[in-house]
């Protein structure tokens, strides 16, 4: 059932709650699957996927996870306010500007490009960085045949800058199918040979690191130092082939979503609801409305389609979701204002849950977790 003392918690109309429990069995589920010598990475980036960086961060620290990643320095430092001692990886681009600040605070930084590389060297405080390596994603990084010319020029500056790389990694752009592996395996040894002509070069002790949490799935070969653990750690899946294909290992969604009703009507024969007179009553019934909608992260899209549960029981969508309301269809179910509703999560025996949503909005689990309002309070079950 809804978790009926979060209905009061701090008297708030909605709220996210993060399940301890879901998170931890997550963790020793990666950890059993890695082995004791790899490094587990939590990507924390995007506001923990939706589930709140500090309190997921947190979390995962006091379960043992071996460093963080995000997307920005901003995300970084206030881990490191917040109290996060160990290793932080930024994935995105780091302004040349605070590169030093990186420096002060201990987080390493990603570079891409000679344009990031380039003003290290010209930076009294050089951060740690890692080597982002293009090998057929397209996104961030040096292609194949960059190195030399990467490699020359940490050898032509300081000493300091070349001993500040620490790492070398690429990103898996497919890796989501066991049974099709034929570009994953591409690039992964194009990026073995991308290792290969760095230990040539003498860079013998970097941390080497290709697989998310589908490639680490996929294949234990992937796994070498270190393993980027984004969606599987809140248990969640990268595909749906990976969960068929994989039915001996068993993830824990570690995020509900909950509201409560603020008031309950009768809707007559032939009214209309909400905006625009999308939808019309075509019999007597009741309905619901919830304090929440499309800018606390309810897609409009959403509209006559999403569900969520009250008492158990899954009550559609009526009309247009507006901006912070929704009215959902009550007919035949038993409820009241200051009822639980479950927008994510469980409620007895019936579950909706995050790719369900997305998928009726048209887009992924990913999307719309993290698009959900990082305003919304974040409470630890």
């Amino acid at each position: 059932m809804a978790n009926a003392k979060s209905k009061s918690q701090n008297n708030l109309r909605t709220w996210i709650e993060i399940d301890s429990g879901a998170a931890r069995k997550n963790h020793k589920t990666f950890r059993k699957l890695v082995g004791p010598k790899v490094k587990m990475w939590a990507v924390v980036k995007s506001n923990a996927y939706g589930h709140g960086i500090l309190v997921f961060s947190h979390l995962m620290d006091k379960l043992g996870i071996d460093g963080f990643c995000v997307d920005s320095l901003v995300e970084g430092l206030r881990l490191r306010k917040e109290g996060i001692k160990k290793p932080i990886l930024v994935l995105g681009p780091t302004l040349a500007p605070l590169l030093g600040e990186a420096a002060e605070k201990d987080i390493a930084v990603t570079v891409s490009s000679f344009d990031a590389l380039r003003p290290l060297a010209k930076t009294k405080s050089v951060p740690e960085f890692h080597l982002k390596i293009d090998t057929g994603m397209h996104r961030q990084g040096f292609y194949p045949e960059d190195l030399p010319q990467v490699i020359r020029f940490l050898s032509h500056k300081s000493s300091v800058v070349s001993h500040k790389l620490t790492g070398l990694y690429t990103h898996f752009a497919s890796a989501k199918d066991i049974n099709y592996p034929t570009y994953t395996e591409k690039q992964f040894q194009s990026f073995q040979e991308a290792a290969k002509i760095f230990e040539r070069a003498g860079f013998r002790n970097l941390t080497k690191h290709c697989a998310a949490t589908g490639g680490t799935l996929v294949s234990s070969k992937y796994h070498l130092d270190a393993v980027r653990l984004g969606i599987g750690l809140y248990g969640l899946w990268p595909s749906k082939e990976l969960e068929m294909q994989l039915p001996k290992i068993h993830l824990h969604p570690v995020l509900s979503w909950r509201a409560v009703v603020s008031e309950v009507k009768d809707l007559h024969a032939g009214d209309y609801v909400g905006y625009d007179l999308v939808e019309r009553i075509e019999k007597d019934g009741r309905m619901a409305v919830v304090p929440i909608g499309y800018w606390h992260g309810f897609p409009r899209a959403l509209s006559g389609v999403g569900e969520a549960l009250i008492r158990g029981c899954r009550a559609r969508t009526l009309g247009r979701v507006s901006m912070d309301l929704l009215v959902l269809d009550v007919r035949g179910i038993k409820c009241k204002a200051g009822d639980v509703v479950t927008l994510i999560g469980n409620d007895g025996a019936h579950d909706v849950c995050a790719p369900e949503q997305a998928q009726k909005s048209g887009t992924t689990h990913y999307e719309f977790l993290t698009r959900l309002n990082p305003l919304i309070e974040r409470v630890l079950v």
